[in-house]
């Protein structure tokens, strides 16, 4: 039986789980991935399985659960759900889940989540997986996915009919985006449940790449033409594994991540909210909170800084996933905690904050200070030449008017909590990171107005595409 060494086999963590190319995404790199799970954090009677709806996700499913069932592991298989939906009901069943998504990146590209019977694991089970060798079988035949539970879905579904009001979005027409979202169809029907009129747009059965936090030119402009035709009161729609939300108003204007994040968690009042240093500042100037906690990018971390809190918490990233770290009790009812990245509760928050206000969906921003985020990515960079440009950023080797060629003025502060995030004395932020997802280089900017700041992260990125070219030419 040949040995894997997983700290040696081309595919390793992410910012979310194991990501990597689908061509080394093979039936014994997984099989070793899910036994050194299991090895990290102890060996189960039963384990949650399900995935999203990518075309290489049910054969890596079936060499999950292959490596499962070797260890004799009873494999309770969900099917194609969302990602919070199969924490969930892991959960529920104080079990461990393994979950086959990549999220919203490329679809040649996959991944591989894993969950303690209490949420996400830690970077230190990271670590530790990364740290085994698993020997596998010589000849590696995965056997068919077990039957679909549906219990899953509908205990996703009884979270949010149970908490909030049957009438919710009586009276309202909400168009969702379905794309090739795996939350797709579980999405209409709680919507439809919740009393909604609900208009499905642009189902694909080729996968559509959704990035919440860089929404594409022609998602923008296609959720406009929506709005203009068909006259919503909100748009909603999801990443690829549905655990980030994208929402839109009566407008079609999609909301940024970082500003659902503040809504939700003013809807449901919590007390104190982690995010990572990239969310938008109007989090502290909103003065809704009583502590604010900033972290490097990605759920773990947040994670860690929402298990420090003595009162309730909650935390989100940049792309508008929610993590809920307490439970929420409101008269008889009670939504329980979900501490991993949530689409759905955002969408219902802020309908609600919408109807407690009698007021349209985009009114909503308008209760927060005018700050206002941009944020975009140059794939194709390899990460060590991104690491390599902030590390001399950081140490001073290279100067970031030599690397954007902007002259931005007298600079305030530097944060290196997560690649390097500069503020300047105009009170415009700069933040540059190498995605820990892919071979791209992400840009995050803040300003006063929209145009300001989609402008500086415009140039900012351009800048820099010109500063790789030239200098991979000299190479």
């Amino acid at each position: 039986m040949p040995v894997i060494a997983l700290n040696s086999c081309g595919v390793s963590f992410g910012t979310s789980g194991v990501r990597g190319l689908v061509s080394d995404l093979s039936d014994s790199i997984c099989y070793a991935y899910s036994q050194a799970f299991i090895q990290a954090v102890g060996r189960p009677e039963r384990i949650v399985i399900g995935h999203d709806l990518r075309p290489s996700s049910p054969q890596i499913t079936a060499a999950c659960s292959q490596a499962c069932g070797d260890l004799g592991i009873e494999v309770i298989y969900v099917g194609a759900l969302p990602t919070p939906a199969i924490a969930y009901y892991a959960m529920e069943l104080n079990a461990p889940a393994i979950v086959v998504t990549g999220s919203h990146i490329p679809f040649d590209r996959n991944g591989i989540k894993f969950y303690r019977a209490e949420g996400e694991i830690t970077k230190a089970d990271e670590q530790a997986i990364l740290a085994a060798q698993i020997a596998v079988p010589d000849s590696l035949e995965c056997a068919a996915l077990p039957q679909i539970t549906e219990a899953a879905a509908a205990s996703y579904l009884q979270r949010y009919t149970d908490f909030f009001p049957a009438d919710l979005c009586a009276g309202m027409k909400v168009a969702i985006y379905q794309h090739s979202g795996v939350g797709r169809d579980l999405i209409t029907e709680l919507f439809t449940r919740l009393g909604a009129e609900v208009l499905p747009l642009g189902r694909s059965d080729k996968f559509v790449p959704i990035d919440t936090e860089a929404v594409r030119a022609e998602d923008v402009a296609q959720a406009k033409a929506w709005a203009a035709e068909y006259g919503f009161d909100l748009i909603v729609s999801t990443d690829g594994d549905a655990d980030r939300p994208l929402i839109g108003d009566e407008q079609g204007n999609w909301l940024r991540g970082d500003v659902v994040g503040v809504l939700c968690a003013r809807a449901l009042g919590v007390e104190t909210v982690v995010t990572p240093v990239s969310s938008n500042t109007v989090l502290e100037r909103s003065h809704w909170f009583s502590t604010v906690s900033r972290t490097r990018i990605g759920s773990p971390y947040v994670l860690a800084g929402m298990a420090e809190a003595d009162n309730s918490v909650a935390g989100y990233e940049a792309n508008g996933g929610f993590l809920l770290g307490s439970q929420i009790t409101r008269g008889e009812t009670v939504l329980k905690a979900l501490p991993t990245r949530d689409a759905v509760l955002p969408m219902l928050a802020l309908i609600s904050l919408a109807k407690a206000a009698s007021a349209p969906l985009s009114s909503l921003s308008s209760s927060l200070p005018a700050r206002f985020t941009a944020s975009d990515r140059i794939p194709g960079i390899p990460t060590a030449w991104s690491l390599a440009r902030v590390a001399e950023l950081r140490e001073g080797a290279l100067a970031l008017s030599e690397l954007i060629q902007m002259d931005l003025g007298e600079v305030a502060s530097i944060d290196s909590t997560d690649g390097l995030r500069t503020t300047f004395a105009s009170g415009q932020i700069i933040h540059l990171r190498p995605s820990g997802n892919a071979p791209e280089l992400r840009c995050y900017t803040e300003a006063d107005s929209v145009d300001e700041a989609e402008r500086l992260c415009h140039s900012v990125l351009q800048s820099v595409e010109q500063f790789y070219r030239q200098s991979a030419s000299t190479v």
